[in-house]
């Protein structure tokens, strides 16, 4: 019979010591539990326990400070932590000091029960280099359940190389995840490159990303170095890459597959020495359908998929980015102002369709208008009003597509109430949802119906059917 795994818990709050010591010995562990650190030490250098489970703060020492001192003692000894400091910090320092896993309090007991099991189980990895000193400011904020995976998603990659694919709509902030990887990864030393591929001209990606050689087109009369040589050593950061052309998207897949480049108009081989992040607010598994992105490429770029929910899915974080965002706008020089608790719960009602950039935005407006130190409801409803929708039914930024055919729907059934009966409601509104769509897919792919049947996810045959009974010109060449 197999000798039951021994758990060694440490945590200050009697509490939780007791609801983890009933939940590893039902599931089989024994288990021993201290509230402070320096027994928890002391029976590491005696040798006892499989494995740790740690909070950070406890009376007489930090957790993540003894880490590093069980990691040298006791190399294989899986180490859990704990903590209700639920901060991007707190996750990177868990993983760069030799965590096996970092869990934000509360947490689930079964999501717990899992960690130990692997724990347990999986093979020990290399060490993670200790990592001193407090970093002097957050690069990401939210304690909501969506921003605490991320942070145990970047933590985990800072100790890692791997390429990374960012996705989240404008404004959610992808370079801040980018720049995290950077800045607390194993290239720190090196630079931080980014390039907006939707920002330059089609004819010019090539060039931009690789460099060229005197002479190599018209106008290139000395050498230029791309991005991947000024990267070098460091990360570089690939934005909006669902806007790269097709001929870059074939060159990007190459030095990715061979870890090497050349110049346009070059011989010389070059290494690619860098890590790459890149990001989207696209679908690319659309645009892959569409023909408009290479399916090979998405793979190899797509290895650590770590998506940003929007502001509106994570509302609870809203009054901690707004005092961050405040206390920005001191920093550069506007009045220091706080918001009224009516005042952040008119915040949370927003549907924020430009994220934590529009937030970002209403507070310096906030700090720079209004001469009151203390901003009430009222002063942040008359800031929203512009952007959401006014009650005359006309359409605003802010509002998302099942908003915007809700009201029209309301407003048609409303004109008919006290007429005739509203028959086939349902065939009208999806004809009129559908002609629209097609319209646009046939023009995404400049009249192609194959690769617009393949966007739609609809069959060919089905797609002509579509076209004729709504009467829908096709021409080639669309753009």
């Amino acid at each position: 019979m197999t000798e039951a795994r021994t758990i060694l818990i440490a945590d200050d709050d009697r509490a939780i010591r007791t609801v983890l010591s009933q939940a590893l010995t039902r599931a089989g562990y024994n288990v021993r539990a201290t509230s402070s650190a320096s027994t928890l030490w002391r029976w590491v250098e005696d040798g006892e326990g499989d494995l740790v489970v740690s909070d950070v703060v406890m009376p007489d020492e930090n957790g993540l400070d003894l880490l590093p001192r069980i990691k040298r003692v006791r190399p294989d000894l899986r180490v859990v932590v704990m903590s209700a400091q639920s901060t991007f910090t707190t996750a990177v320092k868990a993983a760069q000091r030799g965590a096996f896993e970092y869990l934000p309090k509360p947490f689930d007991l079964k999501e717990l029960l899992n960690v130990v099991e692997r724990a347990l189980v999986q093979p020990a990895a290399n060490d993670a280099e200790d990592e001193e000193g407090e970093p002097e400011r957050l690069p990401l904020i939210g304690r909501s359940a969506a921003m605490q995976e991320i942070y145990r998603t970047v933590a985990r990659l800072t100790t890692a190389d791997l390429t990374v694919m960012v996705t989240g709509e404008s404004g959610t902030g992808k370079e801040l995840i980018a720049r995290a990887l950077h800045d607390y990864g194993k290239r720190r030393q090196g630079p931080f490159v980014a390039i907006n591929m939707a920002a330059i001209p089609r004819e010019l990606i090539e060039s931009e990303l690789f460099g060229h050689e005197r002479g190599a087109f018209t106008g290139a009369l000395t050498r230029g170095v791309g991005r991947f040589e000024q990267a070098a050593g460091g990360t570089l950061f690939l934005d909006e890459i669902g806007d790269m052309p097709a001929e870059a998207q074939t060159r990007l897949l190459r030095v990715l597959q061979e870890g090497e480049f050349t110049t346009v108009g070059g011989r010389q081989p070059i290494k690619a020495n860098v890590r790459i992040v890149a990001a989207t607010h696209r679908d690319l598994r659309a645009s892959i359908r569409a023909g408009l992105f290479r399916e090979d490429l998405f793979y190899r770029l797509n290895v650590v998929p770590i998506r940003l929910p929007p502001l509106r899915e994570r509302t609870e974080d809203i009054p901690l980015l707004a005092r961050h965002f405040l206390d920005r706008a001191r920093a550069s020089g506007l009045p220091q102002k706080t918001l009224s608790p009516e005042a952040l719960e008119r915040l949370k009602r927003h549907a924020w369709p430009g994220n934590a950039r529009e937030l970002e935005n209403l507070m310096r407006r906030l700090a720079a208008l209004y001469p009151q130190e203390m901003i009430g409801e009222e002063q942040v409803a008359a800031e929203l009003a512009e952007a959401e929708a006014p009650s005359d039914g006309a359409p605003r930024s802010s509002e998302t597509l099942e908003q915007a055919v809700e009201r029209h729907l309301k407003l048609f059934m409303a004109a008919h109430k006290d007429g005739m009966p509203i028959r086939d409601l349902h065939e009208r509104v999806i004809s009129e949802v559908e002609r629209p769509l097609l319209r646009l897919a046939l023009s995404a792919t400049r009249g192609n119906q194959i690769k617009a049947a393949a966007l739609l996810g609809l069959n060919r045959n089905t797609l002509r059917k579509k076209l004729r009974d709504l009467e829908l010109p096709v021409v080639r060449g669309l753009s």
